[in-house]
């Protein structure tokens, strides 16, 4: 088991006020360094452009790297780009390559990225709901061109339904997406009938919903899917907006709601993938939830083959 951060994710600064804030990160990684003082941590490295350019267009990559900020500027009305913010995102998208290398060099099976800012909300030409890069797809897409993977698992389980990462891949067979997330809710896509080329397992969970009925979505929907697929790898968009603590939705998930799905996901990973998983922070803004859950999805990737 490796875990990856850079100090350059704490110094994306959004605005005093906004939820997706650095102490966000300082929280999970604290946590894990307390919880688990035996795992190792790597340095991610910078994604380079051509890393970028798998699933981003050169519009984006200009707007995020190259446009010249001195104090956070909105890109919408939820997204800011501050003075450091492109080397964060560089950083963010670096570590699921670095991820990526590891499990399938054989140094480790299993990896958490703890970074931000989140992704999965970025398309390939907008960066939107906090995301500047999409990191899981950079990461996925690397390991399909780079290690040449013909099927490679996308697992989001963040409360807020990963638009961004489904509509990169809606028409690439060798990935699949499958998601639970809170509707309605933000971005209000990831309706049951989306399915790109049959690749994409929507579930969505009404607000109020509990650690019942999404066990229940994993457990007769999406993690059959899942098998049956037969992943070379499990990539896993790591959110825990979903706990009843979170101030931006209204799920009432617990922390060993997400220790049971990663324990699941492990089996699965263990049948078809020589156990290789590599997680990704997304989601999560409450910080005594994210310490909670960040241990707990980690403690459950150990003790499935970490």
């Amino acid at each position: 088991m490796r875990l990856y951060t850079h100090p350059a994710c704490l110094r994306h600064d959004p605005g005093a006020s906004h939820a997706e804030r650095p102490s966000r990160l300082s929280a999970v990684t604290d946590a894990l360094r307390g919880a688990f003082p035996q795992l190792p941590w790597e340095e991610a490295p910078r994604a380079s452009r051509g890393q970028l350019l798998r699933v981003h267009d050169d519009a984006l990559l200009a707007l995020v790297l190259d446009t010249p900020v001195t104090e956070p500027t909105p890109l919408d009305p939820d997204t800011l780009l501050g003075p450091d913010s492109a080397e964060a995102a560089l950083h963010a998208a670096g570590a699921g390559i670095a991820a990526i290398d590891a499990v399938m060099g054989g140094s480790t099976r299993r990896a958490f990225c703890a970074i931000r800012p989140p992704g999965h909300h970025a398309t390939g030409s907008v960066a939107m709901g906090f995301c500047l890069f999409n990191n899981i797809a950079v990461a996925a897409a690397h390991a399909c061109e780079r290690h040449g993977l013909a099927r490679v698992a996308v697992v989001d389980f963040d409360v807020h339904h990963g638009n961004g990462t489904q509509a990169i891949f809606e028409s690439d067979p060798r990935v699949m997406y499958l998601s639970s997330h809170q509707m309605p809710l933000y971005p209000d896509t990831g309706h049951v009938h989306e399915r790109g080329l049959g690749n994409v397992l929507n579930a969505p969970l009404q607000p109020g919903s509990g650690g019942e009925a999404f066990r229940n979505a994993w457990r007769e929907r999406l993690l059959p899917a899942l098998a049956g697929f037969r992943p070379q790898l499990v990539l896993v968009s790591a959110g825990f907006d979903g706990h009843r603590l979170d101030p931006l939705a209204q799920l009432e998930l617990e922390a060993d709601d997400f220790a049971w799905l990663t324990a699941e996901l492990g089996a699965v990973a263990d049948r078809h993938a020589d156990g290789r998983i590599v997680s990704m922070l997304e989601g999560g803004y409450d910080l005594d939830a994210l310490r909670e859950c960040s241990v707990a999805h980690v403690r459950a990737l150990i003790g499935h083959g970490g």
